[in-house]
């Protein structure tokens, strides 16, 4: 979801989100990529440049999620202290 979330924003590059999503290396990043890819949430365009340049962007069955995962983050603002709080218990919501 974070992935879509930041690839709203407009046409990304691995690179970008990458440094947007530190905790995410490259492999699990590109798996998630193509899985979206597969799921016709994003496309992905390659340019024939060298080094190639790749970004990816969501498409239209993609933006249909975008006030779903907004919805979420509401929710997850909303009960934020909350979720905090399991957290630090070790109990998971």
């Amino acid at each position: 979801m974070r992935l879509l979330w930041f690839i709203i924003e407009g046409f990304q590059r691995p690179s970008e989100l990458q440094r947007k999503i530190p905790g995410a290396s490259s492999r699990v990043l590109n798996v998630q990529l193509k899985e979206l890819e597969n799921h016709e949430l994003v496309e992905k365009i390659i340019y024939p440049v060298v080094p190639p340049k790749v970004e990816y962007f969501l498409t239209e069955f993609g933006k249909s999620l975008i006030p779903v995962i907004g919805a979420i983050g509401q929710w997850g603002d909303e009960h934020d202290q909350r979720l905090r709080t399991l957290i630090e218990k070790n109990i998971q919501p």
